[in-house]
């Protein structure tokens, strides 16, 4: 088990907010941290570089010495890549404690986070991908197993932990389906050092997402998840809902173009149209305060010790 000093003392169970696309701002971010988890947002929700860096400026001026740290993800993908460079002087401008890269290779920034002690995890879905990773530097692993949300992966977490502990040492992170301090304690007794939930905090009163994204996030069933790579051109979990809601046949998606190129009638947009969720979404059932949440899931955790 390898939890960072940032971390220690700080957290009231080991969780990590994941940073979800057009939901995670700084009211959640800041209310994560405050309530004892690691609140987290992508770069890419603030609309430019100057807001990018007034969001982080804001989320430190909140948090106090006593709140959990902060993070901030960046993809690293070729059609993703406009803000980086801008980006990523920000990052190390305010020393942002925490960067999460995804769908790339992270080696290009680890050494560029080090240089004033942040730390870099980033985001895997296959044992080729966590090598990788591990080769190229990072503090952390992120393990996102099936039945995530977004992009979500297809092995087991039984399988995915035991093999990547052999080779890593550092701090490892699951994701996929965890909604509970029960399954918080489960991933932890199976070794990983935090978990990364995700779809459980979309349907908070905090959350970025439209009203009637949270409504359905209560309503859906793990039946109504929607495995498919026709909505963001990469395979990710969407709700059947929102496919039909927005004119397609969950049955008879669309091929895409290619990848990252989905072939949608015009106007539709992963993600901002067509809502994700990963399969813990048939235990959501309210839609409460972080705090009221990271509280429960904190009880449900140390019950089950």
């Amino acid at each position: 088990m390898t939890l960072p000093s940032i971390f220690q003392g700080k957290l009231k169970i080991p969780v990590i907010a994941a940073p979800m696309f057009l939901v995670s701002g700084t009211d959640l971010v800041i209310n994560a941290c405050k309530a004892g988890v690691v609140g987290t947002f992508p770069a890419l929700n603030a609309r430019s570089t100057d807001e990018f860096a007034d969001w982080l400026d804001q989320i430190k001026g909140a948090l106090q010495e006593e709140d959990a740290p902060y993070g901030v993800n960046v993809p690293l993908s070729a059609h993703r890549r406009a803000r980086l460079a801008e980006d990523l002087a920000i990052m190390k401008s305010r020393e942002v404690p925490l960067v999460i890269t995804s769908i790339g290779n992270p080696k290009e920034i680890v050494e560029e986070i080090h240089s004033y002690g942040g730390l870099v995890f980033h985001d895997v879905t296959t044992l080729r991908h966590a090598r990788k990773a591990a080769q190229a530097g990072v503090d952390g692993l992120i393990l996102v197993c099936a039945g995530a949300g977004g992009h979500g992966g297809t092995l087991n977490p039984f399988a995915f932990v035991e093999q990547v502990r052999p080779f890593f040492d550092g701090t490892i992170v699951l994701a996929g389906s965890i909604g509970t301090g029960r399954a918080v304690r489960a991933a932890v007794t199976m070794g990983a050092d935090l978990a990364y939930v995700g779809t459980r905090f979309i349907a908070t009163k905090e959350a970025l997402g439209p009203e009637g994204y949270k409504d359905m996030l209560v309503s859906e069933a793990t039946d109504d998840v929607v495995y498919t790579d026709a909505i963001s051109g990469l395979n990710a979990n969407f709700m059947a809902s929102s496919l039909m809601e927005n004119g397609l046949d969950p049955k008879n998606l669309p091929k895409p173009k290619a990848q990252f190129q989905p072939d949608l009638p015009d106007g539709l947009t992963a993600w901002r149209d067509i809502w994700s969720a990963g399969q813990g979404v048939g235990l959501i059932n309210d839609i409460p305060p972080v705090r009221t949440l990271v509280e429960r899931m904190a009880a449900d955790y140390n019950a089950a010790e």
